[in-house]
């Protein structure tokens, strides 16, 4: 039997056993909308923090953030990982109590859409409509880059370039059957399950790959001829098309540095961890989930960083481009591990795509069945007709997140960042201002969600370009300006009314 029928078996049996969990939430997911789209608040703290970051991180964490360290050297990487940790951290502290609380008060909201619109009273459905858009945009974007992780890995395990497209159509296909099966709460504790297998994947990889390179010392004198490569303050310069040149390095910019931590704001404007909080079955239970929570993904994230820098050690003329440099973790699984445990290993790459994809994919169907079409357009529609709609626009998300992935871009790291970024800057300053300050207002709310997301796709595609001064992750710009606009156009806006402020009040001392 051949070393890729193995890896095969390992990967077939890892699909069966998602396939079997999903099935068996078949009858509670679709009992009715908030069953399929919320599990009806029944998640425990295992479920909710496990399930909240296995879906957060996606193929990006296997193979984007190991591959730019590799590429790159530590800099960039290692500032990414700080952010997002510390992000993290202050969204399950500060957020997750007073959203849990705040969106069962505001007529129990179980999407983000319907929260924000219960929460200002929108009887216009202005924000429903607004944050509705901007999640199907970036959401579409996100599962794109799912299905190229597929394609990579399949491609790099087995050689078969030619059959890329069939091979990301399929893992497309799996992902919309088994989402469509479960529901929120198929899809969370199947991602609880693709979040065990994610870490132990990523430690095991991490401590064969330390040892295979002869211990940190080892990896140190390595790479010390690789100028600016472990410095966290300097940036390596490796030259395209070359296995092991290097030019220089230069100093890593403090703006750099502040831009890369700022990928840990992009946190309080994420829908599939902020409906974790939503869904978790009390606020007391959100202490020990955010202790799991948290130490998983620091683990994760700096295992995952480590495996790059180790893996240019052990290996330092394996690749000859950044988007090749991605597969460093599945080439080093396949080195160290037996053919079905690598096998196994490598369904962790598979399995934190497809948690992050189910997630998107089910988040964008809410929003597109529950709140654009029930709640603003029919609202005498059927809870069966919602269902159906949810199932078809989960299928149109899917072949949209095709044309994505099979549009040529090769980068996980890259698509990730500018779709984090579109969320991010619409929903994380609304969030915040939402739940800590009582005068904004519904004016505010909507300038600050479209100038959020206008900001984003400005500072990428044009001013970022205008000065070597401006080229900063378009997040930070974007996060920033969105909150100015909340506050200056809530100030200069009628302040809310005594009902609004009412359920603010009451959200608050439920909260204290």
């Amino acid at each position: 039997m051949t070393e890729s029928v193995m890896i095969l078996i390992g990967m077939g049996i890892y699909f069966i056993f998602i396939i079997g969990v999903a099935l068996m939430f078949v009858r509670r997911s679709n009992a009715s909308p908030e069953s399929f789209f919320l599990g009806k608040r029944g998640l425990g703290p295992w479920v909710s923090a496990l399930s909240a970051e296995a879906s957060d991180m996606s193929g990006w964490l296997l193979m984007g953030l190991p591959g730019l360290a590799y590429w790159m050297g530590l800099s960039e990487a290692f500032w990414t990982a700080i952010g997002l940790a510390a992000g993290t951290y202050i969204n399950w502290k500060i957020v997750a109590r007073r959203l849990r609380v705040y969106t069962e008060l505001a007529h129990n909201s179980f999407t983000l859409p319907s929260f924000f619109s219960n929460r200002f009273h929108d009887k216009k459905h202005i924000l429903l409509v607004i944050s509705s858009i901007m999640i199907i945009l970036f959401f579409s974007i996100y599962v794109g880059a799912q299905f190229v992780t597929f394609g990579k890995l399949f491609n790099s395990l087995f050689g078969v370039p030619e059959y890329y497209t069939q091979i990301v159509i399929g893992g497309a296909a799996l992902v919309f059957l088994y989402t469509l099966l479960g529901g929120f709460l198929g899809e969370s504790f199947t991602d609880l399950v693709q979040g065990l297998l994610m870490i132990a994947a990523i430690v095991l990889v991490f401590v064969c790959g330390i040892t295979a390179a002869g211990g940190f010392g080892a990896v140190r004198d390595k790479l010390s001829s690789f100028p600016r490569f472990l410095d966290i303050f300097g940036t390596a310069a490796p030259q395209a098309g070359t296995a092991q040149s290097f030019g220089p390095g230069a100093d890593y910019p403090r703006l750099s540095i502040i831009s890369t931590l700022a990928w840990g704001l992009g946190y309080f404007g994420m829908p599939q961890v902020l409906l974790r909080f939503m869904a978790i079955k009390s606020p007391e239970r959100l202490p020990k989930a955010r202790v799991i929570a948290v130490s998983w993904c620091c683990i994760s994230l700096f295992a995952a960083v480590a495996i790059g820098i180790i893996g240019r050690a052990w290996s330092p003329a394996l690749y000859t481009d950044g988007g090749a440099s991605e597969l460093i973790f599945l080439d080093m699984a396949r080195r160290f591990f037996p053919p079905i445990l690598a096998g196994l290993v490598l369904s962790g790459i598979l399995g934190a795509s497809m948690s992050s994809a189910d997630s998107y994919m089910l988040i964008t169907a809410s929003s597109v069945a529950n709140d654009l079409l029930k709640n603003s357009i029919k609202k005498n529609i059927s809870e069966k007709s919602v269902l159906w709609i949810a199932r078809v626009t989960m299928l149109v998300v899917t072949l949209f997140g095709l044309f994505v992935a099979l549009s040529g871009s090769d980068s996980i790291f890259r698509i990730v960042s500018y779709a984090w970024a579109g969320l991010g800057a619409c929903f994380g300053p609304l969030i915040l201002f939402s739940l800590f300050w009582k005068r904004t207002t519904l004016a505010g709310a909507a300038a600050g969600m479209l100038s959020g997301g206008i900001i984003v796709v400005l500072w990428k595609n044009v001013i970022s370009h205008l000065s070597p001064v401006l080229n900063v992750y378009e997040l930070l710009p974007a996060f920033v300006i969105s909150s100015a606009v909340i506050v200056l156009v809530s100030l200069a806006t009628a302040k809310p009314s005594s009902e609004i402020e009412a359920e603010f009040n009451e959200a608050k001392k439920l909260c204290a």
